[in-house]
């Protein structure tokens, strides 16, 4: 469950209405950071910052309140839970209609790899779409002693595991980005019989939706024809993720702006997006959004590790930078010249 809210300015009347979006999920892994505040929950842990992006979107909500005489609209701010799994939560957003009357989003981003005190933001895709898919390979079973005597799903799958990395390699422009990684494999049971069946999945992200399409085809057509050639059968299941971030050109320079003012010019890296996915893609769908990434690396504090790690950790020194960037930026929207 998640939860909207509504500040209303009231410096006069207006119809204009920004999100902010701020996502609330944790993740299934153990702490290790060593944190006072660690989860107490073994296999529960906030390893990608959702927690730091909920203090944010708290604070940016206070802050709006307490300053609504100074603007007029909306600022909607949405705690979103679910970006890490299905049922993505940002689908659900849009199928809920929080976003049929809103003119613009904004969503952000811890970022481990930038420097507290520095914001990185790019036009165009930001993210990478992410698909996910399952593959079951179907052989016959013999006496490992004479593998010649079945078909072993497991040598079949291998070369599938291989084969797929040439759709990235050999057919899309290097500028062109596509990633397809195998995440998982399994098959067998015993050590004298050959597998029967195997089992694989993975992720495929792409940033523009053609390269998208050409990758499913390709998947289905390599994995269908592997296995054929080898006398076995295949079976794929291939899910529609989000889709892209796409950041909107007069929303960046928004940011830009807003960020330059708090933080100064130098501060404000113009950097290329992440091959990671994030559902603020269906926000991007929506309405005119910005997704930028928030600096929170600081060495002496020992926040170096990348998301999803469990000793990840945030420097707090920047949840006041973030929040006041998410405030600001939303009050600058809002203004009568925007």
């Amino acid at each position: 469950f998640g939860l909207a809210v509504d500040v209303v300015g009231a410096a006069g009347p207006s119809n204009r209405k920004i999100v902010i979006r701020a996502d609330i999920d944790a993740l299934p892994i153990t702490e290790a950071s060593g944190v006072p505040f660690s989860s107490v929950r073994p296999g529960v842990m906030h390893a990608c910052g959702h927690d730091a992006h909920t203090a944010m979107g708290y604070a940016a909500s206070v802050l709006l309140e307490r300053q609504k005489q100074s603007f007029s609209g909306t600022v909607r701010i949405i705690f979103q839970p679910a970006e890490e799994a299905e049922p993505l939560g940002g689908r659900r957003v849009v199928e809920d209609g929080l976003l049929d009357d809103v003119d613009a989003a904004i969503g952000l981003h811890v970022d481990p790899y930038t420097e507290t005190g520095k914001i990185a933001v790019g036009t165009g895709p930001y993210t990478l779409a992410c698909d996910t898919f399952d593959i079951i390979v179907k052989g016959n079973s013999a006496h490992a002693a004479k593998p010649s005597e079945g078909i072993d799903a497991i040598a079949v799958a291998c070369s599938m595991v291989t084969e797929l990395q040439k759709i990235v390699s050999r057919e899309i422009d290097p500028y062109d980005p596509l990633v397809v990684s195998i995440t998982g494999i399994e098959g067998g049971g015993a050590y004298n019989v050959i597998a029967d069946e195997a089992r694989l999945k993975g992720t495929i992200r792409s940033g523009h939706e053609a390269t998208r399409q050409h990758a499913w085809k390709r998947l289905r057509q390599i994995v269908e024809g592997l296995a054929s050639s080898h006398n076995a059968s295949a079976e794929v299941d291939l899910r529609r993720g989000e889709p892209p971030v796409i950041n909107d050109p007069d929303m960046v320079e928004l940011i830009r702006r807003t960020g330059a003012g708090l933080l100064g010019q130098d501060n404000m890296l113009s950097a290329p997006g992440w091959t990671a996915a994030d559902d603020f893609a269906f926000y991007s769908e929506k309405c005119a959004s910005v997704y930028f990434r928030l600096g929170i690396r600081n060495e002496e504090l020992g926040a170096i590790y990348p998301l999803h790690h469990p000793r990840f950790r945030v420097d707090e020194q920047a949840l006041s930078i973030g929040a006041v960037v998410l405030c600001n930026t939303a009050r600058n929207f809002l203004l009568p010249q925007s």
